[in-house]
């Protein structure tokens, strides 16, 4: 009498796992823009508010904005920039002043 192994009982065929390859989110940048009416201080206290800068970092971006024309403040997901850039656009606006902040695409 033989006697069948596991293996030669099996019929399965067993497949490896293939796992999907996830996509890293595109990441965008959150640009502050220049203008020549909005005081420095309130560009100071717009981005230690919404982007959690200290003073010093602050200074420098708001400086480098301010001598370039535009500066990138953060690199982030897609829907965190925006929020973050209307936050910081509709915090100056509330203000009175025309600071502006915009996103677009990393490349």
């Amino acid at each position: 009498m033989k006697v069948n192994t596991v293996a030669e009982q099996s019929d399965t065929v067993l497949k490896p796992k293939t796992k999907p390859k996830l996509e890293r989110p595109k990441l965008y940048k959150v640009i502050l823009l220049n203008d020549d009416y909005t005081p420095r201080d309130f560009v100071i206290m717009v981005l230690k508010a919404v982007f959690s800068m200290s003073t010093e970092a602050g200074y420098r971006v708001m400086m480098t904005a301010h001598k370039l024309g535009s500066c990138v403040v953060v690199v982030c997901a897609k829907d965190i920039a925006e929020t973050k850039s209307k936050e910081a656009t509709d915090l100056a606006k509330e203000a009175g002043f025309p600071l502006m902040f915009t996103t677009e695409p990393e490349k």
